[in-house]
């Protein structure tokens, strides 16, 4: 099994990123999700189903609306439209998916969870990918620790057939 900062590296290593959840207002996690992703050099793609524009970018309303297939989404939306972003992750062929969490359950559904294991999707149920995405601020890299010394970091699940011949 994968330690936290093994997925966080694998997922972080993609190039092209959807963000979900992004806010017209700017004030929403997923906001300084997609912000940090872009700065690091990613091609980030903001998703909401309400939005045209965010942070000055085109916002597209669906992963399947996102021209060029994606590597990885964020999904930093309320939890219950985490199952449906794993069907459309699914769907257009997206293997990696991080429900972003901070305090609480953030993100994180467990259904959703579930359905992506049996999609064979690789999932970082809970944390924020800003712990993980250098620089690492100040407050991020002492978040980061303490849910490490707690023992509340999530364990990462492993895409179905990795690392078994024959995917079997």
């Amino acid at each position: 099994m994968p330690t936290i900062q093994d997925a966080a590296r694998e997922f972080l290593a993609q190039k092209r990123i959807a963000v979900a959840g992004v806010s017209r207002k700017g004030d929403a996690a997923a906001n300084a999700i997609y912000r940090k992703l872009r700065a690091a050099g990613h091609e980030v793609f903001a998703v909401n189903p309400n939005a045209d524009s965010v942070e000055g970018d085109t916002c597209f309303r669906s992963l399947s609306a996102i021209p060029g297939a994606v590597d990885a989404v964020v999904i930093a939306t309320p939890r219950a439209a985490a199952e449906g972003l794993v069907r459309q992750c699914a769907a257009n062929g997206v293997r990696r998916v991080w429900m972003h969490s901070s305090f609480g359950h953030g993100s994180v559904d467990e259904g959703a969870v579930r359905l992506a294991q049996e999609l064979g999707l690789a999932v970082i149920p809970g944390s924020c990918p800003m712990m993980y995405c250098e620089p690492v601020d100040g407050f991020h890299r002492c978040l980061r620790w303490v849910l490490r010394v707690s023992g509340r970091q999530p364990a990462p699940l492993e895409q179905a057939g990795k690392g078994e011949p024959d995917g079997q």
